[in-house]
Parts: C-alpha cells; structure tokens; sequence
C-alpha cells in the first residue's frame, strides 16, 4: 500500500516539474504514512530541488524537540533526507494567532499542487476533527481543541504513553485548504480506520466525517489495506 502510493505520488510529482518550475506539496504526519515517505525519501525521479513543502498540522504546548512534533517525524523521515527549495514548519509555541497567520500567508503564495494525508479513526483530516471541522472555513490555520477520540488514536498508535500526554490543542491546516489542493493521495491503514474508511466512502458528506468530503475531490486516490477497506477479495 505505502509502496503504492509512493510510486503514484513520485509519478505524479515528476510530470508536474516536466511543465512547472516549482511544485508545492503538503505532507501528513502519522505512522500510516511511513511506507510512503520512505519510498519518497529514496526517490531519484524527482528532482526535490524544485519543491517546496509544508506541514498539515502541529501540536501546541509540546517542548521543542519532543518526539511527538509533526515536524520533527517529517524532518526525519524525508526532509533532512533530500535537498528541497524549502521546508515550511508550524512552530506551534510561537504565539498561535502570529504563526497561523505567518502560515497562512506562506500556504497562500502560490496553489497547492499535491498533497499526501490520511484518515484519523474519528474521520478527521489534519486535526478538523468533527466538533470543529467546516467545510466553508474562511480561516487558512486555525488553533483546534482535539476531540478526545482523536488524542486516544494518539495513545493507540504508540506516539504517547497515556491519554493525559497528548496535547489538548493543535494548529491545523483547515478543510478548504486541503480540498483546494489540485492532486490528493491519501493513505489509510490499520482495522481502527475502517469505519472511518466506510464513512468516507460510502457515508453522506458530512461533518461527522469530515475525510467524507474527499468524495467531491476531483483528483484523490486512496490506498487502503485489507484491515482497513475490509473483507474484499484484492486478487
């Protein structure tokens, strides 16, 4: 699946630098997307020089250098591994309305050409989970309170020990933001997702399911697997 996904995003990625100077990317942070930044991270197809990437979302109230910070997974997993044009990261401990708006402005330059998420296990894409999801928002960054299933994934995924370590609050890229990006390759493993997966699928759309308004994309590709899509026969 992570090896899928990876190739299609590297396929897609090298078209666009054949007919663009530039392509800007956005990159989720989560263990559903190891496989696939891996795969980016030894890519000899693209030509990272002319890319400029971004963050979805970011914890608030973390130390500098914590673990868990979104920034740091990706530093680790593709950005301090290729030599891209720039690195834009959210620094969640500078005060929030400055950064959201520094952010905002940086997202706003030029349009988004591809973008790499997943699905959280309450539906979320980046941090709108449903409480606050909206599919209109006016707003680019927002500071979000994190739905407690949504800090329980946390705890399930092994990034922290106990439900009292996860941050409360976050910084998040909104749902236009993501929507309004032109190539979507969203990755989604793991039985704790299928019925998010299901929602998203084949649910209304709606803000009980946010990642359920990814059926009006006009270009998303997802990969799921067997756990995750459930009982299908793949062969």
């Amino acid at each position: 699946m992570g090896l899928a996904a990876g190739r299609d995003v590297e396929a897609r990625v090298a078209g666009l630098l054949r007919v663009k100077d530039e392509v800007r990317m956005i990159f989720a942070a989560a263990p559903s997307q190891n496989e696939m930044l891996d795969y980016l991270a030894g890519s000899e197809l693209i030509d990272w020089r002319r890319v400029t990437a971004f963050h979805m979302d970011e914890y608030i109230g973390l130390n500098n250098g914590a673990e868990q910070l979104f920034s740091l997974y990706l530093t680790r997993r593709l950005f301090s591994k290729v030599k891209m044009k720039n690195v834009h990261l959210i620094n969640a401990n500078e005060d929030t309305r400055q950064e959201a708006e520094r952010y905002s402005r940086l997202i706003h330059e030029a349009p988004v050409d591809v973008i790499c998420l997943g699905i959280g296990e309450n539906g979320h894409i980046a941090f709108n989970d449903p409480p606050v999801a909206d599919f209109n928002d006016p707003l680019t960054v927002k500071k979000v309170s994190l739905d407690r299933s949504c800090r329980m994934q946390q705890v399930n995924e092994g990034c922290f020990a106990t439900l009292d370590e996860v941050p409360r609050k976050a910084l998040t890229l909104t749902i236009p933001v993501i929507t309004g990006g032109s190539h979507l390759f969203c990755v989604v493993p793991g039985m704790s997702k299928r019925d998010a997966v299901y929602n998203t699928i084949n649910g209304p759309v709606t803000t009980a399911c946010p990642a359920s308004v990814l059926q009006n994309h006009p270009d998303c590709s997802f990969y799921f697997d067997r756990d995750s899509f459930g009982d299908v026969d793949f062969e």
